[in-house]
């Protein structure tokens, strides 16, 4: 009798320890779902921050795209103003330089921009475009190679010349790929290929005098 009691003693502790097993693994399995669904849950949002995040540099790329393309309005000012500005300095440099090379360079400005300057006042006439009557902030640059002669004036006005044409290839350029009017885009990308060979040129006359 003291045996079976014993032995039905031993069973009820073994399902007890079978229970408390069980509800281990209950609680395991418990903290393992919460552990999945922290995980989805971090795992969505960082999904949604990366496409938000995403969203925003598009539009900052497409804000840079903007302000890096100049309106049709402001390219014909500038171009208007760079354009006279080559034709003065040219004429100045026919009367003040010495050297034969930048005195025909001198002429090729004043011919091949006195010819791109009347076809841009064509095309800003029949576009309803202001064009200045002054050459604005290149004043200063006449001004400065007025006051100069033989070498002086030569060094200046070369290096003066393949400043200018780097920055206005660029320009040209950038409105002939990506400007919103189709006849100025047309002229710029025109306009583009002569100055690239102006450009050509001065740097060989400055490479010379190196």
């Amino acid at each position: 009798m003291k045996t079976i009691f014993l032995i039905g003693l031993a069973t009820v502790f073994a399902m007890l320890g079978m229970t408390g097993c069980g509800d281990g693994g209950t609680n395991a399995n418990v903290n393992v779902v919460r552990t999945n669904t922290n995980a989805n849950t971090s795992m969505a949002y960082n999904s949604n921050s990366g496409s938000t995040l995403g969203n925003a540099a598009n539009s900052v790329a497409n804000a840079v795209s903007k302000v890096t393309t100049d309106s049709p309005a402001d390219f014909v000012k500038d171009a208007a103003q760079g354009g006279m500005a080559e034709v003065q300095l040219g004429q100045l440099a026919l009367k003040n330089s010495q050297n034969p090379e930048i005195k025909k360079f001198a002429q090729m400005m004043v011919d091949d921009h006195g010819k791109a300057n009347a076809e841009l006042k064509t095309l800003a006439g029949k576009k309803n475009y202001t064009l200045p009557t002054d050459i604005g902030s290149h004043k200063s640059t006449l001004d400065k190679l007025q006051g100069l002669k033989g070498a002086d004036f030569d060094k200046a006005y070369v290096d003066e010349m393949v400043s200018d044409h780097e920055s206005d290839v660029k320009a040209f350029q950038k409105q002939g790929e990506s400007g919103s009017d189709p006849e100025l885009k047309a002229f710029a990308a025109k306009t583009a290929t002569v100055v690239q060979k102006h450009l050509e040129a001065i740097k060989a006359i400055q490479a010379k005098m190196k």
